[in-house]
């Protein structure tokens, strides 16, 4: 039977840190702000996968309050998930995803972007979806204050 489940994902833009996006470091002058290497891209995918299992979100498996997770790379948590649908005899179907950014252009990373998260989940780039847009200059995306993703993800489970 095929389950479906979103994802959604967003962190503040500061300077001093990398910026990191489906696992690959893109120039910026400022980075996402969290825990791990907050890859709003990852963490949504991730929220997406385990949603179609019904199962809670990524802060449960990987809070952020452990120290474990601290500037982790985040396609260990993609790992995870691909890991818990394949205990559950199930595959991955695809993943659709989105990059709500004003700056900077996402569409040059965008099949870097594919070949981590591909490898991550031990799935064909065909699988995949990548998109990216700008928030036309409105609230903290257009403000350049954040970046947000959201995804969808398919999942055949028995």
């Amino acid at each position: 039977m095929v389950h479906v489940g979103i994802g959604y994902d967003v962190h503040a833009l500061v300077a001093g840190r990398k910026l990191v996006l489906g696992g690959v470091e893109i120039p910026h002058s400022k980075g996402l702000d969290g825990h791990s290497d907050a890859d709003a891209l990852m963490h949504a995918i991730c929220d997406a996968l385990l949603g179609a299992m019904g199962e809670p979100d990524i802060g449960h498996f990987f809070p952020n309050t452990d120290p474990r997770w601290k500037n982790v790379a985040s396609k260990i948590f993609l790992e995870e998930a691909a890991k818990r649908i394949a205990l559950r005899s199930g595959k991955i179907i695809n993943v659709d995803a989105t990059v709500l950014a004003q700056e900077p252009k996402i569409y040059p990373h965008i099949n870097d972007m594919k070949l981590r998260i591909g490898a991550a989940l031990n799935i064909p780039l065909v699988k995949i979806g990548i998109k990216a847009t700008t928030n036309e200059m409105m609230g903290f995306i257009g403000r350049e204050e954040g970046i947000a993703a959201m995804a969808v993800a398919s999942v055949d489970l028995p």
